[in-house]
């Protein structure tokens, strides 16, 4: 009967995850042929008006602010 090393076994499991993890990064960035998706009008940041305006309405209300969307600063004078 074979005496089985659950330390060794463990060791090559942890190896092998390290490696997979590793070969995940292999590719970083978007290729020329993909940025046609990317392009697209539905993948904007800001594609959903109805959203956007929800977003807006969070931040005024909670900076006591409005207008100046992409400027730094608040209502309270901190900045």
């Amino acid at each position: 009967m074979k005496k089985i090393n659950i330390k060794n076994n463990l060791q090559k499991i942890v190896f092998l995850l390290c490696i997979a993890q590793l070969g995940g990064c292999a590719s970083l960035g978007v290729e020329p042929w993909e940025r046609q998706f990317l392009a697209k009008e539905e993948m904007a940041l800001d594609a959903e008006g109805v959203d956007l305006g929800l977003d807006d309405h969070i931040y005024f209300s909670k900076e006591a602010t409005s207008g100046g969307r992409a400027f730094a600063g608040g209502g309270c004078g901190c900045n």
